[in-house]
C-alpha cells in the first residue's frame, strides 16, 4: 500500500474535522463543512483552499525566454515582470503534456506552477528538452499555496497587509509581501469564477497563515474549502482541469482553451505543426456544455449519442451548485456542438436526453 502524500495543512484539516480522499496520490479535504455550503460562500463571500499540492518549478537563465518559448503554446515574450500566463504544454501531437501558469519575475527569472498529479511527468518533459543555459529546479517541497477566493477575498486579506492589493490586477502578482510578518509571493489568478488570490510561501509558515486568515476572516463569513467546491466552482466556470478537459488525448483548442495557443508566434514550440493543421483543417471535436432535459446526472465518462452512435463523452459533470441544474461539460463531434442540439447521454442503462448549452454555465457580473 502506497502511503499518501500530505501538505503542511494536514493537521489543519483534522483539527477542522474534514473529509480526506486520495488525490493522486495526496490526503486531501474532499470538504470542511458541506460542498453546497463551501461552494455557496465562494460566490457570496470567500472561502479558503489549501493548494500546496500544486507543483512548482523554477526556470532561470539566459535562455529561459527562448527555451519557455519552445516549450509553451503561449507567447511567452509578451509577458512582463510581475504578469502571470496561462498556457499549455504539448506533445508532438499536439496532446496536452499539462495546462499551467506562468510567473515572469524578471527575464531570465520565471516560475511555473503545474498540477499536482503531473509533477514528476513534467519535470521529465522539461529536462528531456532542456537547452543550455537554463536550469529547471522542481521546488515544489518547499512552497505551500494558500488560494482565498471570493467577493470578499480581497477586503479579508487586505487586514494582513499594507500592501494595496488592489495593485495587483488580474493575472499581475507581487513578491515579498508582507503578511503580517509572513513573506509571500501573491498573485490575482483565480480557479473558482471569482475574484482571489494565491498566496505562495515558505512550506513551514503555511499553517500560521492559514489560522490567522480563518481567525480574521471568519466572523466576514470566509470558510476553509475543499477539492469538492474547488471542482464545481471552477466547472460551473468552465475552467478546465487536466485529465478530464484535457488529456495526452484531448488537445487544448479541443478542449476550448485556443486563446492560450498561438500558433502564429515565430518561434516552434512543441506540437505547434498538429495544432496549426487542427486550426487550418478545422476542429473534429470540440468541448460543449449539456444540459440534462431528462432527469440523470451526466457523470465524467458517460458516452453521448445522437443518431443511435457514439459521438462523444462527458469529462465533468454534476448538478450545479448555482443553477440547480443537472450539467455537464463533454468532448463531442463538431457537427452536434451548436446550442440546442439535442443530444443523449448513456447513464447507467438508461438513455437520457439533454441539450447542448452556451458556456460557461456560470459568470460574474
Amino acid at each position: 500500500m502506497t502511503t499518501l502524500k500530505r501538505t503542511p495543512l494536514f493537521e489543519e484539516y483534522q483539527k477542522a474535522g474534514a473529509k480526506t480522499i486520495d488525490f493522486g496520490g495526496w490526503d486531501l479535504p474532499v470538504q470542511f463543512l458541506s460542498i453546497k455550503e463551501e461552494h455557496e460562500a465562494v460566490r457570496t463571500k470567500a472561502g479558503l483552499f489549501d493548494v500546496s499540492h500544486m507543483g512548482e518549478v523554477e526556470v532561470k537563465g539566459d535562455n529561459a525566454l527562448a527555451y519557455l518559448q519552445k516549450m509553451m503554446t503561449n507567447d511567452v515574450s509578451k509577458l512582463v515582470d510581475n504578469q502571470a500566463q496561462y498556457t499549455a504544454m504539448c506533445y508532438p501531437n499536439g496532446g496536452t503534456v499539462d495546462d499551467l501558469l506562468i510567473y515572469r519575475k524578471s527575464e531570465d527569472d520565471y516560475l511555473l506552477v503545474i498540477n499536482a498529479s503531473n509533477i514528476d511527468k513534467d519535470m521529465d518533459w522539461l529536462n528531456q528538452h532542456k537547452i543550455a543555459g537554463v536550469e529547471v529546479n522542481n521546488i515544489s517541497d518547499d512552497i505551500a499555496q494558500l488560494a482565498i477566493q471570493g467577493p470578499i477575498a480581497e477586503e479579508i486579506l487586505q487586514t494582513l497587509t499594507d500592501q494595496d492589493l488592489s495593485d495587483i490586477r488580474f493575472f499581475r502578482f507581487q513578491d515579498d509581501v508582507d503578511l503580517s510578518g509572513i513573506k509571500a509571493l501573491v498573485s490575482r489568478t483565480g480557479y473558482t469564477g471569482e475574484d482571489g488570490f494565491e498566496i505562495y510561501l515558505q512550506a513551514e509558515q503555511a499553517a500560521e497563515l492559514w489560522s490567522r486568515l480563518l481567525e480574521t476572516g471568519s466572523s466576514k463569513g470566509l470558510v476553509p474549502c475543499g477539492l469538492g467546491a474547488r471542482d464545481t466552482l471552477r466547472f460551473e466556470a468552465k475552467l478546465p482541469l487536466y485529465g478530464q478537459e484535457l488529456t495526452s488525448e484531448i488537445s487544448p483548442l479541443e478542449a476550448g482553451i485556443g486563446f492560450a495557443v498561438k500558433v502564429g508566434k515565430e518561434e516552434d514550440f512543441i506540437g505547434k505543426d498538429a495544432l496549426k493543421k487542427q486550426k487550418e483543417e478545422g476542429l473534429k471535436r470540440k468541448l460543449v456544455g449539456l444540459e440534462m432535459v431528462d432527469k440523470g446526472i451526466p457523470r465524467t465518462g458517460y458516452e453521448v449519442l445522437a443518431n443511435d452512435k457514439q459521438i462523444g463523452f462527458v469529462t465533468t459533470g454534476t448538478q450545479s451548485p448555482t443553477l440547480k441544474k443537472n450539467v455537464g461539460l463533454a468532448v463531442i463531434d463538431s457537427e452536434y456542438t451548436e446550442a440546442g442540439t439535442e443530444v443523449y447521454v448513456q447513464v447507467r442503462k438508461k438513455t437520457l436526453k439533454a441539450m447542448v448549452v452556451k458556456t460557461p454555465f456560470y459568470k460574474r457580473s
